[in-house]
């Protein structure tokens, strides 16, 4: 099976390679291919089992979806290079509304002879809410009846048993409604969509000459066309591929050229919805889902649920169910530890060198660390510091080219530097492993990007740390900052509350007081010791003993 990926990001394309080595294989660059042991998938367009594999996805319903409900549609990109609707108006060739794609999901005896009762209380224990009439999660991977290739890769992996977005969603993908999810990340919704989509397509018919791809997964990473090579990704939208992973623009820059099209999209995943609406990607979505055939399978992932992608969801999909996992506020990662430091903004960049040292002393070598920062400009200065102090660091933001950011994150990945300063360009879907730490230089504009910020790390049900240094700038934030720390278990910094108290007329215009130099607070973080202190002069003192052990915190 041949993919593509229109990721600008190597964010994206890291996520996606994990995947490919989930099936045994590392993968490639883009037009690389699925492959099972060795050779399950074979690569090549239109492929659908290999070698000494048998079984592969055929079972449960035979071909469907493309022959049915509306024949062949999508962009067409004729003269300039304009879309065209069906009825010459400039609208999309089809309406808004999607319907639901083909059932190919057969319960596991076991998942079937389950009780409403057990059901329950499986989801109870796991968190999960769900809305609508759903089948029942299973509760391990033998469950999911997927091909023996992939069963034995999960037991290679060392799996011991689906995450909870797993278990309810594979059922439900594989079953053919749409689904609306929400998860906080690193909670596995990747592989939730990408599994069901890899049977999906191997009840199609294979591609032929001219045809677009069946599975289209949009994801909110930040565009860069111009610092992009467009021409291998060209020709192997050309040859045809099953899946493409696209940014919303760049994907119309190929269709409106008429490198490909959507005739034969049946299965639409819209990843980190609320992300791509942030980033202002709503117009070109909904350009996008107009011209995608009504008979396709809908399948939106979300971290949070605005009304914006409420108002998504209800525009594009008729019926729909809805999996929550966790509780529906605003939540963050119950693994990460969570230490907000409450400070000036002149105080910050001794603070962090103080933070880089304490966690050199105390926490394994390898331990990587990422510092977000509001800007680019300040992510170059805040790099050159670290470097002073005689740091190894690495920095990304949006104005390197692709090349330079793959070669970052193939360094960082590598851990032949553990600090990566980066603007929220690598806040969401970057997936490294070891990132024991994520430091909030600048504290976002928002709890949820607050949340996806601190979600790299505490991945996978791993532990991790999170610091944040919040400054009189960002008093609006505290009150979201305190439900969330409150929702997470955590110890609420006192400063952190009286800034809440005193809101909203803390801070105005500048002439709010921070109450002295910051948070002076000790923190006892697993197994350890953690002491954030300051005085009215600017001093600061930090360390810590961090890496194991109980979330035991007390502020002085």
């Amino acid at each position: 099976m041949s993919v593509t990926e229109f990721s600008v990001m190597s964010i994206k394309r890291f996520t996606f390679h994990r995947i490919m080595s989930y099936g045994g294989s590392q993968g490639g660059r883009s037009g690389s291919s699925f492959r099972g042991n060795r050779d399950s998938f074979s690569g090549g367009r239109g492929s659908r089992n290999g070698g000494g594999t048998s079984g592969s996805f055929r079972s449960g319903g035979g071909s469907s979806g493309y022959r049915s409900g509306g024949g062949g549609g999508g962009f067409r990109s004729g003269g300039g290079g304009n879309f065209r609707s069906g009825n010459g108006d400039g609208g999309g060739r089809f309406g808004n509304k999607g319907g639901s794609g083909p059932d190919f999901y057969v319960p596991h005896p076991a998942v079937s002879s389950r009780s409403p009762y057990e059901v329950e209380a499986y989801r109870n224990a796991k968190e999960i809410t769900v809305d609508g009439d759903v089948p029942n999660p299973i509760q391990n991977f033998s469950e999911a009846c997927f091909p023996d290739y992939v069963m034995q890769e999960i037991r290679n992996q060392g799996y011991d048993s689906p995450t909870p977005i797993q278990a309810q969603g594979w059922p439900i993908a594989l079953s053919g409604r749409d689904l609306v999810g929400i998860a906080q990340t690193g909670s596995g919704k990747t592989l939730a969509y990408i599994l069901p989509a890899i049977v999906h397509i191997n009840n199609q018919p294979r591609l032929s000459p001219g045809d677009g791809p069946i599975a289209l997964i949009l994801a909110p990473t930040r565009e860069l066309a111009q610092q992009i090579q467009q021409g291998p990704q060209a020709r192997d939208l050309e040859r045809g591929v099953e899946i493409c992973i696209a940014t919303p623009g760049r994907l119309i820059d190929f269709l409106e050229k008429g490198t490909t099209n959507l005739a034969r999209c049946t299965y639409l995943v819209l990843d980190e919805a609320d992300r791509m609406l942030d980033m202002g990607f709503e117009p070109q979505i909904r350009k996008i889902i107009e011209q995608i055939r009504p008979d396709r399978q809908t399948l939106m992932w979300s971290a949070t649920w605005p009304k914006e992608v409420r108002k998504l969801a209800s525009d594009f999909m008729s019926v729909y169910v809805t999996i929550n996992i966790g509780s529906m506020q605003l939540s963050a990662n119950h693994n990460i530890l969570q230490i907000v430091d409450v400070c000036q903004e002149h105080e910050k960049e001794y603070k962090l060198n103080q933070l880089l040292q304490e966690i050199s002393n105390n926490s394994e070598p390898d331990a990587k660390i990422i510092i977000f920062v509001e800007t680019k400009k300040k992510v170059e200065q805040i790099t050159r510091n670290i470097k002073r102090y005689g740091w190894p660091a690495l920095c990304m933001h949006g104005d390197k080219s692709q090349q330079e950011r793959d070669y970052v994150l193939k360094d960082f990945r590598l851990g032949k530097s553990t600090i990566l300063v980066a603007t929220d360009v690598a806040a969401r879907g970057l997936d490294v492993e070891g990132i024991k730490y994520v430091v909030n230089y600048d504290y976002p504009n928002s709890s949820e990007d607050y949340i996806h910020r601190i979600g790299r790390t505490g991945r996978s049900d791993t532990t991790g740390t999170s610091y944040a240094f919040f400054t009189p700038n960002n008093f609006r934030q505290a009150k979201d900052l305190v439900s969330v720390l409150k929702e997470a278990n955590q110890v609420v910094n006192p400063k952190l509350a009286e800034m809440v108290s005193r809101s909203p007329g803390y801070g105005g215009k500048g002439n709010g007081r921070s109450g002295g130099s910051g948070g002076g607070y000790s923190n006892g973080g697993r197994g350890g010791q953690s002491n954030f202190r300051s005085n009215r002069e600017g001093g600061s003192r930090f360390s810590s003993n961090i890496s194991v052990g109980t979330r035991n915190k007390n502020y002085n």
